[in-house]
């Protein structure tokens, strides 16, 4: 992707079975990659909306004693108050930045744009939106955090998102990122957006994974903020 050295495969993507007005951009977890989210998106799929889920480059994370493995950023550890890779958090926003310019270029306008991510790909999404000047149909943050925290509100100042929507899920039984991470990133959420635009649902115990249920949650949200368009 643009911006860095570290190139990564083409994305995985799901085409609109008809013309595209709408695109919802997916970052997968770490050690992760976009295939299997493409395949669960094609089993909730809508016929106007193209699914774009990209492969993070490979890269030595710290968290997992230096192992190098698809990542969006540096992760050092998983408690709150861990140092953040601040640089890379901020280059992998850009990249995703640049990915949501060219999906504008390809015809769909970031309105009619939902971004979302599981994990440390949904911790980008949610940081990427809130810093973006590109106005989001939405978010789906799965099973993350918000990273950087401290930086808002003042990063989220100038968002041209302050009302979008965003759709947060998370399991209660999550060994890796725990349930109480979730339910304080949606308290802080709720401060830097309108509070009424946020949905927290929790799933009883779901580890660190999606269900279907959540999948049925995503699709419904999906359809909610990226309604057809008349002329379709």
């Amino acid at each position: 992707m643009c911006g860095n050295n570290m190139s990564a495969p083409l994305p995985a993507i799901v085409p609109a079975a008809r013309k595209a007005t709408a695109a919802v951009i997916f970052l997968h977890g770490l050690g992760d990659t976009g295939h299997g989210w493409a395949e669960a998106f094609t089993g909730i799929r809508i016929p106007y909306v193209k699914y774009i889920c990209p492969h993070a480059p490979t890269m030595p994370v710290s968290l997992n004693m230096r192992m190098s493995m698809p990542s969006w950023f540096d992760i050092y550890g998983l408690s709150p108050d861990a140092d953040e890779d601040e640089t890379g958090i901020k280059r992998a926003s850009e990249n995703i930045k640049a990915l949501i310019d060219q999906e504008v270029k390809n015809g769909i306008p970031s309105h009619r744009i939902i971004l979302g991510g599981f994990s440390q790909g949904g911790a980008l999404s949610l940081y990427t939106a809130l810093t973006t000047q590109q106005k989001l149909a939405g978010v789906i943050a799965l099973s993350c955090w918000l990273p950087l925290r401290n930086s808002f509100p003042q990063a989220s100042a100038n968002s041209a998102n302050k009302d979008m929507h965003v759709l947060q899920c998370h399991g209660d039984a999550d060994p890796l990122v725990p349930f109480v991470f979730g339910s304080q990133t949606a308290e802080k959420m709720k401060s830097l957006i309108s509070p009424a635009n946020l949905t927290f649902k929790s799933y009883r115990g779901l580890p660190h994974s999606a269900c279907p249920e959540e999948m049925v949650d995503i699709k419904r949200f999906i359809e909610k903020q990226l309604p057809a368009i008349s002329d379709e």
